[in-house]
């Protein structure tokens, strides 16, 4: 199948300020998903849709296509980013004159994830019987055990009420978190819809330390942390096999 890459990496952060240009072990944030996608088999080209010129400039410097500008009125803090990827693949058939078969969205903000994630989630899309394959991890929360809303009073209240009560997180029903990791969309499916389950949607696990998604400070720690262990085992690695 003919796949692209596609990372969406707007300049606006309200959360953390330029934070797909901000240095992670040594490497802006956006280059390590720029440098993993490249890297990919199966995937003939890696664009990256921005609004800020500086995040286009790095995105070029690592190698990835910027073959247009995001308007400005898809790049806010409140702009669904299915509208981007739409966008994306309107911009390949209008202009380029082709459409892939599907769209890989690698989010610079996961930079964790490896090939076998990805790998995991193309063969998934190849079965051919979803319109949509994305990764999820294992939800700490439960809204049927640890979970709960706060009424106008300050009362609060178990997120979803059970008839029998639910003692341990592990006799609650399985959830799991959306993650960042990895999406394959079909691309006609995207064209032609406006919402991720307005089709067909599969999944592929992830585990935590794989999954994190940098929105804040916080966030930004934990993954550098993670990391930097990750670098030093590859060293380790390196050296015991010479």
């Amino acid at each position: 199948m003919n796949y692209i890459v596609a990372i969406f990496a707007r300049g606006g952060s309200k959360g953390l300020v330029d934070k797909n240009l901000m240095p992670l072990c040594g490497k802006p944030l956006i280059g390590w998903t720029i440098e993993f996608a490249l890297n990919i088999p199966e995937i003939s080209r890696v664009i990256v849709s921005t609004d800020s010129k500086k995040i286009a400039s790095a995105a070029a410097a690592f190698g990835a296509d910027v073959p247009f500008c995001r308007p400005d009125h898809l790049a806010t803090d409140n702009s669904p980013e299915w509208l981007s990827w739409k966008h994306a693949l309107e911009y390949l058939r209008d202009v380029e004159g082709y459409v892939p078969d599907a769209m890989v969205s690698l989010p610079a903000t996961a930079p964790l994830r490896n090939e076998t994630d990805v790998t995991r989630c193309l063969k998934r899309f190849e079965e051919r019987d979803s319109d949509m394959v994305l990764t999820v991890t294992p939800s700490m929360r439960n809204p049927n055990f640890n979970m709960v809303s706060i009424d106008k009073n300050g009362f609060a209240k178990l997120a979803i009420q059970q008839t029998e009560p639910i003692n341990r997180r592990q006799d609650a029903p399985s959830l799991f978190d959306i993650t960042t990791v990895c999406y394959v969309a079909d691309s006609n499916f995207v064209l032609n819809n406006n919402y991720f389950f307005d089709g067909t949607v599969k999944s592929v696990v992830v585990p935590r330390e794989r999954s994190i998604d940098i929105d804040d400070r916080l966030d930004f720690k934990i993954a550098e942390m993670l990391m930097e262990e990750r670098l030093s085992q590859i060293t380790k690695d390196k050296n015991k096999s010479e």
